[in-house]
């Protein structure tokens, strides 16, 4: 099999794979289901391996065949970002970037930075994705994701943010009714705000003994509990008790002084970071690496991101 019947083989081949029929995979090539059918036999017989099982109503990837696609689409998108290397010589960033967010961040942070980047960048469009269930990057073709909390994924490359700091927060009229806890102790009795996230397991609180261990609280029964960090910040504007939010969320209400800092110095404020990933590095297109490049300069701008840890004693009821 020569190098141009390889290349279509394989593009028959993925194709049929993403699309779920060789039909399909047919038409999406402007080819016929007997070609697609023909290239892809070549193919395996090529490799000495099956990569598909097929019957008259349904197919389904071999193990050799998982394998093989993720290896053959590191391939087509590096031809991919030769043609955006040409189109980046003409001195012009374009094409389209999908992104993946949650819905906080997204509003919060990413949105008012997209009006600057398409001020720089005219020629490039951007699809955002606001949704907080974790995603595979290559499986869902995205090309970037915004991410917080503790990133596990070695297999991406990890731009870093900012660290995400958490504080437990309160309205002065909730803290006038119930009470200033000094203690972790104190809790008891008041009223708790709790975030759940989608897999389920309630945030838990963290505090620092004085012999530097660490204990965990978990705030339940909470008499307001959900899954959008934002909505956190809110109940406990509203006075309905004490929450853990993050310090972006909180900062300009702590600084507006509708919302004050509790066991400020006890409560653990974790290790939690917010990064910019995507994968294979050697790979990455122009019109990728222009968007991460602008988004990071922007994201190390924003205050809220950025907000000096130890200046929040300020702000302590």
């Amino acid at each position: 099999m020569d190098i141009s019947q390889r290349v279509r083989a394989i593009l028959s081949f993925t194709e049929a794979a993403d699309s779920g029929s060789f039909a399909a995979a047919a038409r999406n090539l402007g080819v016929s289901t007997a070609a697609v059918s023909k290239n892809i036999a070549g193919l395996e017989q090529t490799l000495g391996v099956r990569l598909l099982n097929r019957t008259t109503r349904k197919q389904s990837l071999t193990e050799e065949g998982v394998s093989f696609l993720q290896q053959a689409k590191i391939a087509l998108n590096a031809l991919d970002t030769a043609v955006d290397t040409v189109v980046a010589r003409k001195m012009e960033t374009s094409g389209h970037v999908r992104i993946s967010t949650s819905a906080a961040f997204g509003r919060e942070q990413l949105l008012p930075a997209l009006p600057g980047l398409m001020t720089r960048y005219p020629a490039l469009s951007v699809e955002v994705d606001f949704d907080d269930r974790v995603i595979d990057l290559v499986h869902d073709c995205y090309d970037l994701a915004i991410r917080g909390g503790r990133i596990i994924d070695s297999s991406l490359i990890t731009r870093p943010v900012c660290h995400l700091r958490m504080v437990l927060v309160a309205s002065p009229d909730y803290l006038a009714v119930h009470g200033i806890p000094q203690r972790p102790e104190d809790l008891r009795g008041h009223k708790f705000i709790a975030r759940r996230f989608l897999g389920g397991k309630v945030s838990p609180w963290g505090f620092r003994e004085k012999d530097g261990s660490l204990i965990a609280l978990d705030p339940e029964p909470a008499i307001l509990t959900f899954s959008a960090p934002e909505a956190l910040t809110q109940g406990a504007l509203m006075g309905a008790g004490i929450a853990q939010v993050g310090v972006h969320h909180a900062i300009k209400h702590l600084q507006e002084g509708s919302l004050k800092l509790v066991l400020w110095g006890v409560h653990d404020p974790g290790s939690y970071e917010m990064v910019i990933q995507y994968p294979h590095r050697a790979l990455i297109a122009p019109r990728v690496k222009a968007t991460v490049e602008y988004l990071l300069a922007t994201f190390k701008s924003d205050e809220t991101l950025n907000y000096p840890f130890e200046k929040l004693a300020n702000y302590v009821a």
